[in-house]
């Protein structure tokens, strides 16, 4: 990257606490390589506390927009100029882009990344009925896009904990949007014979619990015997690769069955083009970075 960087490189970063672990400046640099592209993409520390601090410095530094991870997806979007229409339901944003008026327009491509993977897996979600297992951000986001791309139907689950009223909340703004929409629920998880109901009538099941991620490896967050070959399965869980939900929808002969990686991958695709309005290099992305 050294032999890229000079007077005129577009800064480009990741703020949240922590970010040591994130992959995004290696499949973001990478792109811009591939691309002869004169930016650099680095990830910043920073805690909640201090997300405005980082906001006015990119104000100032002119940085192209940046990747927000938590905790500082939600006051991100408390504090940008504008959001999109997702965000803006969603109430937390992972993408900014910089106009060069200092201008922020806050994005939420976790949603569209998810979708995208299951296109890419034959899977469109309009006109369809969705299971969606949880009430965290990723659940939050899937369900936002999923509405405002025409599902018919959205069936939350959440174990009635501290997170319900999330899901309740999702709910009620998914109704205020999307008034079309023909109906969005938020059930109690522990209701086997509910839970059991909607995935027989459902045309995609999602999870976005922590089951199948470790130490839950061994979890498994339906009944084994509602999968069935017309069905379609996603995992956001993507470490392992192949959850086991994921391992036993394929055994049932489901006609989809895809782990979370491809949410990563497209997530950071999609971002990746509102910065630069280029689509990014995805083939080779995906065989350097997220190859078995």
């Amino acid at each position: 990257m050294e032999k890229r960087i000079n007077g005129h490189t577009k800064l480009y970063a990741l703020i949240g606490s922590p970010v040591g672990h994130s992959g995004s400046p290696a499949m973001q640099n990478y792109s811009f390589e591939k691309l002869g592209l004169d930016c650099a993409y680095l990830a910043f520390d920073i805690p909640l506390e201090k997300t405005k601090d980082a906001l006015d410095a990119f104000r100032t530094l002119h940085v192209g927009g940046f990747n927000v991870t938590m905790p500082c997806k939600t006051a991100v979007a408390q504090l940008v100029d504008r959001l999109s229409p997702a965000a803006e339901v969603i109430g937390a944003c992972n993408t900014v882009v910089v106009e060069e008026d200092g201008t922020m327009t806050g994005h939420n491509t976790d949603g569209v990344g998810f979708i995208h993977n299951l296109r890419e897996h034959g899977v469109e979600v309009k006109g369809q009925k969705i299971v969606l297992l949880g009430t965290g951000g990723a659940a939050t986001a899937i369900a936002v896009q999923a509405a405002l791309d025409g599902v018919e139907e959205i069936a939350i689950f959440n174990r009635k904990d501290e997170f319900y009223a999330n899901g309740e909340k999702t709910v009620e703004k998914i109704r205020r949007a999307v008034p079309g929409i023909g109906s969005v629920s938020i059930n109690d998880l522990d209701d086997a014979e509910l839970l059991k109901e909607a995935v027989g009538r459902a045309d995609i099941l999602i999870n976005a619990t922590r089951a199948g991620m470790s130490p839950l490896e061994n979890v498994m967050p339906v009944p084994e015997e509602v999968l069935r070959p017309e069905l379609a399965v996603a995992d956001v869980v993507y470490n392992p690769r192949e959850t086991l939900l994921v391992r036993k929808a394929k055994e049932a002969g489901c006609r989809a069955a895809t782990g979370g990686i491809g949410m990563l991958l497209w997530q950071g695709a999609a971002a990746f083009e509102l910065f630069t309005g280029q689509k990014m290099p995805v083939e080779e992305v995906r065989e350097k970075f997220f190859a078995e």
